[in-house]
């Protein structure tokens, strides 16, 4: 078991659902992964999962009384995920996202995503896939993704989402979610985590023992 986190504590709101009266925030942007922003950009938003939305999209969602966590789904055609939003500094008619998010959408540079304000009920378990045998070479796994998750306000089942930990880039395929849906938020919840062997990962050969010669 490990601790949700909640980045929206200074707001001193809680609870999930879209908490909108009176419509909720949908709206079209062109996106850009992160690292086409300009500026300092911390590795933490690459590698996490969560978006960067325009100014003008803060004072909407405040007067539409979103309540936090702010969670949104994204999607491109059939294609959809969830993400938390982390600043809304990006300029006016653009969102930025981590490249793993861009890849799950068949995203490339510029083009239109929809972004529109939901509410995921909070999560209770994950069940998840690294997708490299490397994983194995991590000493403490839970601590690591411990880490690794305050950089993540949701998770949608089938997401391959990436995590950084000693410079290193991993992908973790999300397998199963409790309760059971397109996705759950780990907001301020404690999430029991269960490893599926890597991709790759072979076990090992038994070694028969030799008889003793007489």
């Amino acid at each position: 078991m490990f601790n949700g986190y909640d980045e929206y504590s200074n707001y001193g709101m809680g609870g999930y659902g879209m908490g909108s009266r009176g419509g909720g925030f949908n709206e079209q942007y062109r996106c850009y992964s992160v690292i086409m922003m300009q500026g300092n950009v911390r590795q933490n938003v690459n590698h996490g999962g969560k978006i960067i939305l325009p100014q003008s999209a803060l004072a909407k969602l405040a007067s539409l009384h979103i309540q936090y966590p702010m969670l949104f789904e994204l999607s491109k055609g059939s294609n959809s995920t969830h993400a938390g939003v982390l600043e809304f500094i990006a300029e006016e008619g653009r969102v930025y996202l981590p490249h793993w998010m861009m890849k799950t959408l068949t995203l490339s540079e510029g083009d239109l995503v929809t972004v529109k304000s939901t509410g995921l009920p909070l999560g209770t378990f994950v069940k998840i896939q690294p997708q490299s045998v490397d994983f194995l070479d991590i000493s403490d796994p839970k601590a690591v993704l411990e880490n690794a998750f305050r950089n993540f306000s949701t998770l949608t089942k089938g997401d391959n989402i990436e995590i950084s930990y000693n410079d290193k880039i991993y992908g973790i395929l999300v397998m199963e979610i409790k309760p059971e849906g397109v996705g759950i938020s780990i907001v301020e919840t404690d999430l029991e985590v269960d490893f599926a062997p890597p991709v790759g990962y072979q076990e090992p050969t038994p070694v028969p023992r030799s008889r003793p010669i007489m």
